[in-house]
Formats: structure tokens, sequence, C-alpha cells
């Protein structure tokens, strides 16, 4: 059989084909072919300089937004959505890129973001500066190891300089340096009032043991309609449901809280069934049985003296009815995420059955009220003066929903400031300050350095200045001009608190302007870019498959 196919086969068929014939164990005949589509492949310095350029180009984008006075962009999804801001992380998360290099900057935003929550927007415009920098010396024939070594020294050096020149925090100027981190969002104009909201909000559920803070008991809600001014910090929860009745009390003082994970209907058969009502007589018993049901529900409620209940699942309107009628207020359809913090902030156990309801399971709480908005008929549930420190609420409200959605990223930006000073409570002066002083560091050290990798210190020296020079073209100033004045400046007085005027208040002394940021934020800055530059400059080979 096998020579019977072989023989109908024309000569050049493998050929033809660019495959081999094989047969199965059962003599079946099939042809295996060979890879047919194309690869395109890029070597040595030309993959490093294509890496670079593809690496720039995501950076060239972000170089406008860094700052006090840096651009915002509007990004529109494939789906139609537009989302309007100057967050570092969000462009990057939200820009559809095809070159994987470009994803690494991707990653690397998201990195600084997930770790420090600040300094999403620096930390790529640094990265793009030293590759900038690294493509020069690649051209004077440097090899690219010697490139990242240089660098790597350099970013040691950079980093013990940063933490000589850091300062020690005291307790009541936190709220001023998480206002600093919000002079370039669209709140700056209330930066104080949310500076103030986002520093409550972490002392409130701080770990000062650990030195460390749960960022996931610290909610952030939103409600379109209202003044920036009118976002508030509430200490306990703040959920977007109403009671279940409109005739329930609006307001309970005290409440026996009670958190139910079953659902609040008969039970139903777990197989397939079917159900036949002929008469009026079989309905009126499926009526009086599915009441009964309910009645002994409402008891278990009564008995332990439940007066609110959570339920994580809907009921119907006969249920509604008769927790009405029992005076027991109700809220349905309640979240998995605020079930847990309910539980943590109440005190009250998560109830599976309605068997295993108790008066110990109950949790309780100062007030619940419902909250109104103007004249819309939008309400929110609040949870007021919980027993247990454990969980608050940011209500954030905007004119529109792209404005609340950029008041909530800055939000998250200021309790992420907050929670490093917590953790770290070392500071350095913002504004281009520590870049400037870092830079004249690592370039005096650079002339200590006899190897070859001393060109690659001097360089990373020179991408430091990349900062200062982003935020003096972002403020409208003469970028080199303003440059060699303050580093003259640093040198002459000695000053490492020197940095680039943005805002145009008359001194260039960051220190009076409270422009100040973390030692932690400013360190991973650098770590982390000078991580992701080295692992480009070490890729020396592309390979990519084409198509076919």
């Amino acid at each position: 059989y096998q020579r019977r196919v072989r023989d109908s086969l024309p000569a050049n068929h493998t050929k033809m084909n660019g495959g081999s014939l094989a047969f199965d164990e059962f003599g079946r005949p099939f042809i295996i072919f060979r890879e047919q589509r194309q690869k395109e492949r890029v070597q040595g310095i030309d993959a490093i300089k294509a890496s670079i350029v593809a690496a720039r180009s995501v950076v060239s984008i972000l170089r406008t937004s860094l700052g006090p006075k840096g651009m915002d962009k509007m990004l529109v999804s494939s789906d139609g959505d537009v989302t309007i801001t100057n967050d570092g992380a969000t462009i990057m998360d939200n820009m559809e890129l095809e070159n994987q290099i470009a994803k690494l900057m991707v990653q690397l935003s998201k990195s600084q973001d997930n770790e420090i929550g600040d300094g999403t927007t620096g930390v790529v415009v640094l990265a793009g500066s030293l590759l900038e920098q690294a493509e020069g010396l690649l051209s004077k024939g440097i090899h690219p190891t010697r490139i990242a070594d240089g660098y790597e020294m350099a970013c040691r050096v950079a980093v013990e300089h940063l933490k000589s020149i850091s300062e020690k925090l005291s307790g009541e100027e936190i709220q001023k340096i998480v206002a600093t981190s919000l002079n370039s969002k669209i709140v700056n104009r209330d930066r104080e009032h949310f500076a103030e909201i986002a520093y409550k909000s972490v002392t409130a559920v701080a770990d000062q043991k650990r030195k460390d803070v749960n960022l996931d008991l610290i909610q952030v809600e939103g409600k379109v309609g209202g003044r920036l001014e009118d976002t508030k910090l509430f200490d306990g929860i703040v959920i977007d449901k109403d009671f279940s009745h409109p005739q329930m009390p609006k307001t309970l003082k005290n409440p026996k809280i009670c958190i139910l994970t079953c659902a609040f209907e008969p039970p139903k058969p777990k197989t397939k069934h079917e159900l036949h009502v002929q008469s009026v007589e079989d309905y009126k018993k499926l009526a009086s049985l599915e009441k009964g049901y309910f009645d002994e529900m409402i008891k278990h409620l009564k008995d332990a003296g439940v007066t609110l209940a959570l339920c994580q699942w809907g009921f119907d309107d006969e249920a509604n009815h008769l927790l009405l009628q029992n005076g027991i207020n109700a809220v349905r359809w309640v979240s998995g995420q605020h079930i847990e913090h309910l539980s943590i902030a109440t005190g009250a156990r998560i109830v599976p059955r309605f068997q295993e309801i108790t008066a110990d399971k109950l949790g309780t709480a100062e007030v619940v009220e419902e909250l109104s908005f103007g004249t819309s008929k939008d309400r929110m549930l609040a949870i007021r003066g919980c027993p247990k420190r454990g969980a608050v609420t940011i209500l954030v409200r905007g004119g529109n929903k792209m404005i609340l959605e950029e008041a909530k990223r800055c939000i998250h930006d200021a309790v992420c400031v907050a929670r490093n000073f917590i953790r770290d409570d070392r500071i350095v002066f913002g504004g281009g300050a520590v870049e400037i002083s870092s830079s004249l560091a690592v370039s005096r050290y650079a002339d200590k350095v006899s190897t070859l990798e001393q060109y690659a210190i001097r360089a990373f020296a020179d991408a430091l200045d990349a900062i200062p020079i982003a935020l003096a073209e972002n403020s409208g100033l003469a970028p080199i001009q303003t440059l060699a004045e303050t580093k003259a400046a640093q040198v002459k007085e000695n000053s490492h608190s020197l940095g680039i005027d943005c805002m145009s208040v008359g001194t260039n002394d960051m220190k009076k302007q409270n422009v100040i940021e973390a030692l932690e934020s400013k360190m991973q800055q650098f770590l982390l870019a000078t991580q992701v530059v080295k692992m480009i400059l070490k890729i020396d080979d592309v390979i990519k498959q084409g198509s076919v």
C-alpha cells in the first residue's frame, strides 16, 4: 500500500510542497510541511538601535506630560470610550502598542505605579533619556555591555547620593507633600482639600507597628454631579445601593447588622424539575408554602434582633413587603468586595444560611443613612461610626464622568504618596533639584574612573538632566539656559534644594516652595529605569515571524 502511494505521487511532490512524506503506524500517508512563514531578523547594533528608536517614540508622547505645567492626553479606545489624563501609567496602559520594546516601557510605568503609585511619567522619561545617550555611545563604537555596566555603576552612585542628601520628615509636613504630588493633576485647584482627605484616610487605616498601609481598606467611590470640592471622606463604608423598599426608614441609629450570602427566597431543587399547578387550590397551597418559607426566614432575623439585613443576592417583592412589615431594613445585591469590607468595619460575621443567624454574629454602627444627591434620583448608602477602625471610603464628586475618573486616579496617587511616608519618612526635593544634584555627583565620580565605563557614567549624568529640561520646556522656560543657571547655583551655593521654578513663584528653592518628594519614589525611578535600559541594551538579535 505504501509503495502504491509513493508510486502515485509525482516525483517532485516533496519539492513542490516544501515538505516530506511520512507514514503513521497504520500505513496511512501524510506530508510534513516545513515552516512556510518568512522570518524577519535584525541583528547586532542595528537591533539595539531599532529597540532604542521604538522606546524613544513612546517616551516622546509622555515627555510633554511631565510636571505641574504638563499637557493632558486624550485617549480614545476602539469602542469610543474617551479618557483625558496626564497620569503616565494611565496613558501607557491605554495605548495600543505592537512593538515589544515599546511594551517594555509600558511595563516599566506599571511597575512604578504598583510599587510607589507616583513618578510614573518621570521614570519613563528617564529611561528614554538613558537610551538616547546610549545610542550616541554605540555610534562611537563602545560595546553595549560596557555601557550597561557603566550605567549600573552610575546608578549605584546616584542612589547613594540620594540617601546622603535626604532629610527626615516631620508628621505635619506629610499633607504638604501629598499636595505637591497633585500639582500636575486636574484637581490642583483643590489640592489642599484632596491632600487632607488622602492623609486622613491613610492614617485611619495605617498599621503603625508594621509601618504599612493596606490600600484595599480605602475604598474610592464616585458619583457624577456636584463639584470637586464636594469630595468627602467617610469613616466607614459607602456603597452605591439604597434600601430595598421606598417606605423603609432612611436613617437607622445603632442598627443590628446581619450580612447574608444566601438567597432570600424559597429553596429550589438542584436537579431539573417541573411544577404543574392545575387548580386554584394548588396555587393557594404553593403561595402558602412560599409564605411559610419567608415567615421562617423573617423569624430567624427577628429572633436574633436584626434591624438591617445586607444581602448579597436579590429577593422578590413579597419578601421585600414582609421585611417592611416586620420593621427590618434591607439592601440587596451588595457586591462581594463590599460584603468583606462591611464585615471588617462593622464586626458582623458573614452568614451563609438563615439557620445560622445568632445575635453574636451581628455587627453594628452608629448610623446607617441613605444619601441623596441634588434633584437626581440617585441614592447611596453610608454606614458610619463603625466599631472597628478598618475601612474608610472616599466619595469623589465631579461634573462629568471623565473628570470623575481622573479625580479618582488623582486620589489614588495621593493616597500612595501618603502611604510611602508611613513606610519611609525620608524626603528629597522635587522640581528637578535631586536630578541636577545627582547629575553633578555622578559627573564627579566619572572623573575618578579610568576604564571605558567612564563614558557611560558621564552619559548617565547627562541623562539625569532630561527631567529638569523637560520641566523647564513644559513650563515655557528656556530649557538649556534654565538648567545651566540652576546647575551653577547648586555648585555655587552648595545647595541640593535648588530646582526649576515651574510655577514662576520667584524662587527656585524647592524647600521654600514645599516641592518635596519621597526618597523611595526617586530611588525606585533610578533603579527601574536603569534595569530596563540594561535589558534593552543586551538585546542584539530580534527574530520576528512574518506572514505566510
